[in-house]
């Protein structure tokens, strides 16, 4: 039995195998750190380094390479950003199918007198602007939401929400977990401060390494949360006013940064517009004649094009646990079940407590495997 893995809105994989190759190269052949050795491989180590952050300014439409910032994951991104932000009295707007590396944040903030609503949004899935300039309070500081959802696959219009944001002066804050590498964003059209990544999703690099861009404005209002050796600055001791040092205390995760390098430009030579098809064509194919079963609850838009490669299933008068393993064990199609991480979004579509079951497409998966996991889903409510 052939395996299928379809578990790519958690860690997409298989990885390009140049991306495998950077990282073993890196630990092989190269070994230094950056900013920390004064011979020639530690500085080849840094323009590597360097370009990375160029790289990451391409593909996200943004302009300095300085502002960005490598941390360990998303989450550890997003907790920069918002509680290195956010103060005392502030208020923040968020979204309603929010992932944990959210709302726990937020959660925690409230214990520091900081307040956070979540937006609604229309049947059709988006937000009803009007209301959620309704919803924009004197003290509101921030909107920070996912660009996807990571149950549904729901996109939002970041290009509106970052509108409204800049007309208001609120800093947007985007969670691209489920978005980067696949679907395109630009973060100066899309008034984008902050943008939180993670490198083993659909970047297509290993975990451990992702990060965030920020702008000068919303960079200047942030705290370090980490403070320690930058290889800069040293006499002093406090942490460097400059990007990226500021946010960056401590020795990277080269061998992270060294995959993630060779994973864009991998992206870079497949090309978003044909990763984002190939997601929209299996999610289709998937789909095909489940929405109308009498035995499966579909959440999140009909339409594949409105969604990432994501398609969430609860199977009526079943347990999910036990479908996931028969899946798996019947089939070999590899999958995720639960909440997700996500609570609040199961809430809002209808598939709390029981959750869902998860399909995620990636960029290695094939129309025969989409074919495939369709038939079975049909074979074991049959």
């Amino acid at each position: 039995m052939r395996p299928v893995y379809l578990d790519n809105a958690a860690t997409s994989f298989p990885k390009p195998p140049q991306v495998v190759q950077a990282v073993t190269h890196y630990m092989t052949d190269i070994g230094s750190s950056i900013n920390r050795g004064g011979y020639s491989r530690a500085y080849s180590t840094a323009e590597t380094v360097l370009e990375t952050r160029e790289r990451l300014c391409g593909l996200f439409g943004f302009s300095k390479a300085r502002n960005v910032i490598f941390t360990a994951n998303v989450t550890y991104a997003l907790n920069f950003l918002l509680k290195g932000c956010l103060r005392p009295g502030d208020h923040v707007l968020t979204g309603p199918l929010e992932h944990n590396a959210v709302i726990r944040p937020l959660v925690q903030l409230q214990e520091q007198g900081i307040t956070f609503d979540r937006i609604p949004l229309l049947p059709t899935g988006e937000p009803d602007l009007q209301v959620v300039k309704e919803m924009i309070r004197p003290n509101t500081r921030m909107m920070a939401l996912s660009h996807a959802s990571n149950v549904s696959g729901q996109i939002l219009p970041l290009q509106a929400l970052g509108r409204l944001c800049r007309e208001h002066g609120i800093f947007f804050v985007v969670d691209a977990a489920q978005t980067a590498g696949t679907v395109p964003i630009h973060m100066e059209e899309m008034e984008i401060d902050g943008l939180a990544f993670t490198g083993h999703k659909g970047l297509l690099g290993p975990q451990g390494i992702g990060g965030f861009l920020v702008t000068d404005d919303l960079a200047t209002q942030m705290r370090p949360l980490i403070a320690g050796g930058t290889g800069s600055f040293s006499h002093r001791g406090t942490m460097p006013d400059s990007l990226p040092d500021r946010f960056e205390a401590g020795t990277p995760n080269l061998p992270g940064i060294f995959g993630l390098h060779a994973a864009l430009d991998f992206l870079s030579t497949t090309g978003l517009k044909a990763i984002r098809s190939h997601e929209v064509a299996l999610t289709s194919i998937l789909e095909e004649g489940l929405w109308e079963h009498p035995a499966l609850q579909l959440v999140g838009p009909r339409d594949s094009q409105c969604k990432t490669g994501v398609t969430s299933i609860n199977f009526l008068g079943r347990d999910n646990a036990e479908i996931a393993r028969q899946l798996e064990s019947q089939w070999g199609i590899m999958t995720r079940c639960g909440l997700h991480c996500a609570p609040d979004a199961h809430r809002m579509l209808g598939t709390y407590p029981q959750g869902t079951v998860r399909f995620s497409f990636g960029w290695y998966n094939t129309e025969g495997e989409a074919r495939f996991a369709r038939n079975a889903i049909l074979s074991m409510v049959s």
